[in-house]
């Protein structure tokens, strides 16, 4: 039997079963297979080894992109089963003169990718927005003229708009965490000789902000460095005399841990690991230099260990540290820290490289310059942790 396209098929019949055998494969039709649905063409890709597909996209621009689509991320993740190696960790560097593109560090590779992330879909009706923060997957954008905020999810193409609690808020250590639950957003706002904490909780069936007392000093020399959340808490540091003070998301309370701060510090920022998957676990972390006047001499890494107290486990190498406290020239209020994936990133504004330490190997590195940046480039370097997750929900 021969069909038009000379494609041969014997056909068996046993017991009122037909079995169809192909002797000769069909040729693929271009103007058919050309037509083929984005999401199947997402979804056969998906299968296919990782090494390959990195070879592959170099042959195609519209595979470039597909490091981003849920199918791929779904199938390379981290709780995958059918891949040994967790693709999807990155970070994100953002600078005024890469207009709304953020290069992308690949923490798995170690190495830069040669494609941008962008928010132009989720930011086309709105080209004022900018980036604050990022946690869980998702991304907390800022909005002032419109006086709102917007929650994303880049691999869904979901979003969610949140109007301030008010419209002359002017915004203050926002803090931006994820939960087993989903999402909080804290917005610390100063009133005449006062200040007020704007809470807003995605869990709750009441979606609207929630007011309470603020906390009465300044909490931060840096209003740009958000609060650290651990153990349902979320934890600040004070400028001078410095201290750790935390406020209770479920009560709304203001209080101060029992351990007291090491001695002769210059700077402190908090850190904070609460994924209970890795061997890490649940734990909060302090950076801070040592030294007099304003100087610091070195940087060490402390541990809050059960009993509430700060434990000393690392210093900074001191060849490193001179190179740090050189960039910062000394001016602290431009550092800031963050968890990603196993490492404590220390950076600065005014310079365009990260510090990180690699909490398993106890080991400190410098993340390599970014290839695209120029050579002679403005301060205003924000980094910021991006662990795609699909089901992250806004």
């Amino acid at each position: 039997m021969k069909n038009k396209n000379n494609l041969n098929i014997v056909t068996k019949m046993n017991n009122h079963n037909i079995t169809h055998i192909n002797l000769k494969s069909l040729p693929m039709d271009p103007t058919i297979w050309s037509k083929l649905p984005p999401e199947i063409l997402e979804y056969i890709l998906s299968f296919l080894p990782l090494k390959t597909f990195m070879s592959l996209r170099s042959t195609c621009k519209g595979f470039w992109p597909l490091i981003f689509s849920p199918s791929f991320i779904s199938k390379h993740s981290p709780s995958s089963s059918s891949s040994s190696s967790p693709f999807s960790s990155f970070l994100l560097l953002s600078h005024p003169q890469f207009h709304r593109h953020f290069p992308l560090y690949d923490c798995n590779l170690g190495t830069w990718r040669n494609i941008s992330l962008s928010f132009s879909d989720s930011l086309h009706s709105s080209p004022s927005f900018t980036t604050l923060v990022s946690s869980g997957g998702l991304f907390c954008l800022s909005d002032s003229l419109s006086c709102s905020l917007l929650v994303c999810n880049l691999l869904a193409k979901s979003k969610r708009k949140i109007q301030y609690p008010n419209f002359n808020l002017h915004i203050e250590h926002l803090t931006f965490v994820t939960t087993p639950k989903g999402y909080m957003i804290f917005v610390l706002s100063s009133e005449s000789n006062s200040n007020s904490v704007f809470l807003y909780d995605s869990s709750s069936r009441v979606l609207s902000w929630r007011k309470f007392n603020g906390f009465g000093p300044t909490l931060s020399d840096n209003p740009h460095q958000q609060g650290v959340y651990f153990k349902g808490c979320l934890y600040f540091a004070t400028p001078e005399p410095f201290s750790v003070v935390y406020f209770d998301l479920e009560s709304g309370k203001w209080e101060k841990p029992i351990g007291n701060l090491p001695e002769q510090l210059t700077f402190v920022r908090l850190v904070s690991v609460n994924d209970d998957a890795v061997e890490e676990g649940k734990k909060l972390f302090l950076i801070g230099g040592v030294g007099s006047n304003g100087i610091s001499r070195s940087i060490k890494l402390w541990e809050m260990s059960e009993e509430g107290n700060w434990v000393e486990i690392q210093s900074l190498p001191d060849l490193m540290c001179r190179k740090f406290v050189s960039v910062c020239y000394h001016n602290y209020e431009h550092v800031y820290c963050f968890w990603h994936e196993g490492m404590i990133c220390i950076c600065c504004y005014t310079w365009p490289e990260i510090l990180y330490y690699l909490v398993s190997r106890r080991t400190w590195h410098w993340l390599p310059r970014c290839p695209s940046l120029p050579f002679k480039c403005s301060c205003g370097f924000k980094w910021f942790s991006f662990v795609p997750k699909l089901y992250a929900e806004v």
